[in-house]
């Protein structure tokens, strides 16, 4: 017996209707029994995602989309599938876990159906777009979820980077980055874009670059300081690197690079000293000033 897409369409999304609570109680109930779709959330919110999927699920039938589309094209269950793959995300579950959840549901559906079609033929056919829509689920969640995490991660990362460069106001007009580890690019642009944004904040007319706790100093780390100071100086403010110990000056030399037009002083004690001299020197509405 052949049986339309129409008429198969019509038989899902009249089990997804008819025992909607059905559906969603089982499949929950299916997510806690597993260890393997175990994912610590409780079982509140569980049959809140229960019910908006299947709610979703129902929605995305009634249309014209074909069914491989539904996951990808039906805004409402898109964003049920990509909501729950994103909790799942921060909640530390693995991507695979939450592909799985969600193909989970497909056991959920199919009991119900079962109950309600006697024809074999037909069976088949509904199991087939079952499996062909909760497959596409299944793989918008795993992309979704591997998606998010990238984000959550460079979030984090971003934020680590943050507090390991912190801008700290050491005198009136005086501000401090103390640098600890390698400086590479991405951390040469949060340390800009933090010290630009402090100098404008409390109108700075020096910052202070320490480098003690970098531990070596090469071409590239002297390119990503040089960036700096020039940004520094585009905001009408001038800058001293601090911390040039005797074997990061035997590199620079070595390496020929040259600091010539920038203040440096072996200690933060020096480069404080000299800023407060700066700014005693340097009239508010001139331009930074350059002692030796």
């Amino acid at each position: 017996m052949n049986v339309s897409e129409t008429t198969i369409r019509k038989r899902v999304r009249t089990a997804l209707d008819e025992h909607a609570d059905t559906i969603a109680d089982r499949w929950v109930q299916l997510q806690l029994e597993s260890s393997e779709t175990g994912t610590g959330i409780g079982e509140t919110e569980l049959r809140e995602e229960s019910d908006a999927l299947v709610a979703a699920l129902s929605a995305s039938l009634a249309g014209a989309l074909p069914v491989e589309r539904a996951v990808s094209a039906h805004p409402e269950l898109n964003r049920a599938v990509t909501e729950l793959s994103m909790r799942r995300a921060r909640g530390g579950a693995s991507p695979t876990v939450t592909s799985l959840a969600v193909l989970t549901l497909k056991q959920a559906l199919l009991e119900s159906v079962q109950g309600t079609v006697s024809d074999t033929g037909e069976l088949l056919a509904v199991a087939l777009m079952i499996n062909r829509l909760l497959d596409a689920a299944g793989v918008l969640s795993f992309s979704t979820y591997v998606e998010g995490r990238e984000e959550i991660i460079g979030r984090q990362s971003r934020q680590l980077l943050e507090l390991s460069t912190p801008v700290v106001r050491l005198w009136r007009h005086v501000l401090a980055v103390p640098l600890i580890g390698t400086l590479d690019t991405a951390r040469t642009q949060v340390v800009m874009e933090n010290l630009l944004q402090e100098i404008q904040a409390h109108e700075a007319l020096v910052a202070i670059i320490d480098i003690t706790a970098v531990p070596t100093v090469d071409t590239v780390v002297a390119q990503h300081l040089m960036q700096t100071v020039s940004a520094v100086r585009l905001m009408g403010a001038d800058c001293v690197i601090s911390g040039i110990r005797p074997p990061i000056a035997m590199t620079i030399a070595q390496l020929g690079i040259d600091l010539s037009s920038i203040l440096t002083r072996a200690t933060l004690a020096d480069a404080l000293s000299a800023a407060i001299q700066l700014t005693e020197e340097t009239p508010s509405h001139a331009g930074p000033a350059v002692i030796r």
